[in-house]
């Protein structure tokens, strides 16, 4: 049986992933900073002096989903130092320290934030993100993510680890916070939203379907060596996020028709345009190749998913 650490194993992925693993065949192993998840083994702060080498005897696979995520309000002095710290350095550690305990695969969960922020979108056409793209990060959480993939691309290539990246867009489903969870609650309470001509498209991705894929990464052999985008599938606008939101929690959507132009505007004015944007603008990715390469569907769809995650929040 394949042995499969999972790093952030008390995370919002990492719990599901989990559970997830014994269906594949996987015995799972939780890798923790610190706690008490069952069996589990704690390894500290992760950066570049963690030593892996005992929580990772054993073990055939890692999948690595701890990270230090981004944050709308980064009060470290220098954010990017700090991503790096964690995300590209801690990386790089893991990697090496499991070529030298032997270790076959390591599965890395990136961030679509290396190819972009947004993608071109008309009601005629739209453009989606490949994992071809040239990268393209725009923050500091996604230059360090980037950053991670080069280290373990050349890791890899110097010795016999095989490499899986994955680059997922917005994550939701139970126990997902920041924004996605106010907007949840806000749908629920039935206050009016200003996005009822807002015209875009945005790829999502259900916890379900991402645990879904890593674990199939884990094991899949044509897997190795490759970088995989994921999402549900069926990208949405804004306007029809809201309304199957309040579907699933058996509210009316409450859309005013204020046009985009005045969104970005006030977004402008009040030191709020990424934000904005994030609602406005357009995000998808062509999840065609990860099907094709891995036999692979998403087995929830949209509305199993906001279901799901709405019964939590």
């Amino acid at each position: 049986m394949t042995v499969a650490a999972v790093t952030g194993a008390d995370g919002f992925v990492g719990r599901a992933l989990m559970a997830a693993l014994p269906k594949q065949g996987c015995q799972p192993r939780a890798l923790v900073r610190s706690g008490s998840v069952d069996e589990g083994s704690a390894v500290g702060d992760i950066g570049p002096d963690t030593e892996w080498g005992e929580a990772l005897s054993g073990v055939d696979t890692v999948i690595h989903c701890a990270a230090r995520v981004h944050v709308m309000k980064d009060d470290a002095a220098d954010p990017l130092a700090e991503f790096r710290r964690v995300n590209t350095e801690g990386t790089r550690r893991l990697a090496q320290q499991a070529v030298q305990i032997g270790v076959k695969r390591l599965v890395f969960v990136s961030t679509i934030k290396v190819n972009g922020e947004s993608t071109p979108y008309t009601s005629d056409s739209g453009v989606k993100f490949t994992s071809l793209d040239t990268p393209n990060p725009g923050d500091p959480y996604a230059v360090s993510k980037w950053e991670a993939e080069c280290c373990l691309q050349e890791i890899a290539a110097g010795s016999s680890l095989e490499v899986v990246i994955v680059r997922p867009p917005l994550v939701y489903g139970p126990g997902v916070g920041g924004n996605f969870c106010s907007l949840i609650d806000i749908v629920r309470r039935g206050v009016p939203l200003p996005f009822g001509l807002v015209d875009n498209r945005r790829s999502l991705v259900a916890l379900p379907n991402l645990v879904d894929l890593l674990t199939v990464c884990a094991i899949h052999p044509d897997a190795a060596g490759e970088t995989f985008l994921v999402s549900d599938d069926d990208d949405l606008s804004t306007p029809e996020l809201i309304r199957r939101l309040a579907r699933a929690l058996g509210r009316d959507a409450r859309l005013l028709p204020v046009p985009p132009a005045l969104l970005r505007l006030a977004g402008k004015l009040s030191g709020n345009s990424d934000k904005v944007e994030r609602l406005i603008g357009s995000l998808q990715v062509d999840i065609r190749p990860t099907c094709e390469r891995l036999d692979w569907r998403p087995p929830v769809t949209v509305d199993e998913g906001l279901r799901s995650a709405v019964s939590d929040a």
